[in-house]
């Protein structure tokens, strides 16, 4: 219960000059294009799909989401290792102002504790 307090506590009041993002990722997300065009809006008349789609493969989203503005900072990739994990921190740490701390909220997935992530 310690811990729910710490990060509730930790969204609700951050340190000064710092920023919290909870992190996340989503794997197995379905790549698909649908084989005909979507149907254009006409007033009265919701829009139209096909049910017929050609499937590219999968990807993995990672994101970040600062929940005092409301935004995210999100990147796709093929594989959800902790390169490309290591990559996503890398994209965080360019969006964040460099005089602000960093506070990320994530699960403890595989990837979030390798030797290259901590280091």
């Amino acid at each position: 219960m310690d811990k729910v307090r710490d990060i509730v506590g930790l969204y609700l009041d951050p340190p000064l000059k710092a920023m919290v993002l909870c992190v996340d990722g989503k794997s197995q997300i379905q790549v698909l294009d649908r084989t005909q065009p979507i149907q254009p809006l006409v007033p009265g008349i919701p829009e139209r799909r096909t049910h017929d789609y050609m499937r590219h493969g999968t990807t993995k989203l990672f994101a970040a989401l600062d929940i005092s503005a409301g935004e995210v900072i999100g990147e796709l990739h093929r594989r959800h290792r902790s390169s490309e994990f290591l990559q996503f921190l890398l994209t965080i740490e360019a969006n964040v102002l460099p005089q602000l701390d960093v506070h990320l909220v994530m699960d403890n997935y595989g990837t979030h504790k390798t030797s290259a992530i901590n280091a």
